[in-house]
């Protein structure tokens, strides 16, 4: 057993994610969007980080985190242009810890569950996250200048200089140790999925076939976060910087790909798009509300129930082969 009181061979399951400071609020929630995408749980950090439970993502991606979160900084990077600071570790602790040890702009930083403690011990005490200015000057005054010296100090004694709980606390996490678990923290009021393009699109198949892709992953996002939309809205960009953008109103909320996909073509049919040469699409789900607040109706509609099993199938089917498995044909070259 190691000092975190885990198996040497375990898997560090907590992501700790730093955007870049002063990340306007509308990309702070584009980044956590992409984090739902990863986990089911993720704790908003307001205004730019963000805690990720990995567990469920290791069933499905496998257990190198490095490369999980390799992934995750590609994500950012591509599809918003932001990149992100990443630290991996065994507890909260360790790896809000390594994420301020990546240099800007961005990386990632994996801590193995064995080595958190070695890891940690010639990090300066005021670099341990959770370790405040007051609370370094008064480990300095007393010589202990490194968190490896903290963690030789008996938890007694650094209560002792630190006061009761800040002494114990301060204590196990120069350990690595951290019980606090990732709760999932309220999640934003919107969610948005977007594509751009990689040279001016004019061809009106490509577009179409681009956003039925992106009304399937927005469904799947939704129902994943068990939420349902009220409200769509689609953004248009186009080559020159001008943008288009028009909100419509669902007849009933949903998370279901037909009726979200429904709307959107709505909204394309409505920009009137003609030579209009487009840098990019986003398709926003608005007005938020949980799932179980939508009223279950009975149906006679039996092909509409026959799609709606279809689509719970797929889903299955993403979750254990991955998000890009299956779905429409005509997304495949849109995708």
């Amino acid at each position: 057993m190691t000092a975190e009181g885990v198996p040497a061979g375990g898997v560090s399951t907590v992501m700790h994610v730093r955007c870049p400071d002063r990340l306007p609020e509308e990309a702070y929630r584009q980044v956590l969007e992409e984090l739902t995408g990863l986990s089911a749980v993720v704790q908003a950090l307001p205004p730019s980080a963000a805690l990720v439970e990995l567990k469920g993502a290791l069933r499905y991606y496998g257990p190198d985190t490095r490369r999980l979160g390799e992934m995750l900084r590609v994500r950012t990077l591509s599809r918003l242009g932001v990149d992100v600071r990443i630290g991996i570790g065994l507890s909260i602790t360790v790896a809000a810890t390594a994420s301020a040890q990546v240099l800007e702009p961005g990386g990632v930083l994996a801590v193995a569950p064995g080595q958190a403690a070695h890891w940690l011990a010639p990090l300066p005490v005021q670099a341990l996250h959770g370790i405040g200015p007051r609370q370094a000057d008064t480990l300095h005054e007393y010589g202990i200048h490194t968190a490896g010296l903290l963690a030789a100090v008996s938890p007694a004694t650094v209560q002792r200089l630190l006061g009761g709980k800040a002494g114990r606390t301060a204590a196990d996490r120069a350990r690595g140790i951290d019980p606090r678990p990732v709760v999932p923290r309220t999640l934003p009021c919107s969610a948005t999925v977007h594509r751009s393009f990689d040279r001016h699109t004019l061809d009106g198949a490509t577009v179409r076939a681009t956003l039925l892709d992106l009304a399937v992953h927005l469904g799947r996002l939704l129902r994943r976060r068990g939420q349902a939309a009220r409200a769509l809205t689609l953004t248009l960009r186009f080559a020159g910087g001008t943008s288009w953008a028009k909100t419509r109103r669902l007849p009933e909320p949903s998370a279901h790909d037909d009726d979200l996909r429904t709307l959107a073509y709505r909204l394309m049919d409505a920009a009137g798009l003609q030579r209009g040469r487009l840098t990019g699409i986003a398709l926003k789900g608005e007005d938020l509300i949980n799932a179980d607040q939508v009223a279950q109706q009975i149906s006679l509609d039996t092909a509409r129930e026959a799609r709606l099993v279809a689509e719970a199938a797929m889903d299955r089917i993403r979750d254990k082969f991955g998000p890009g498995i299956i779905g429409p044909a005509a997304t495949r070259h849109a995708s």
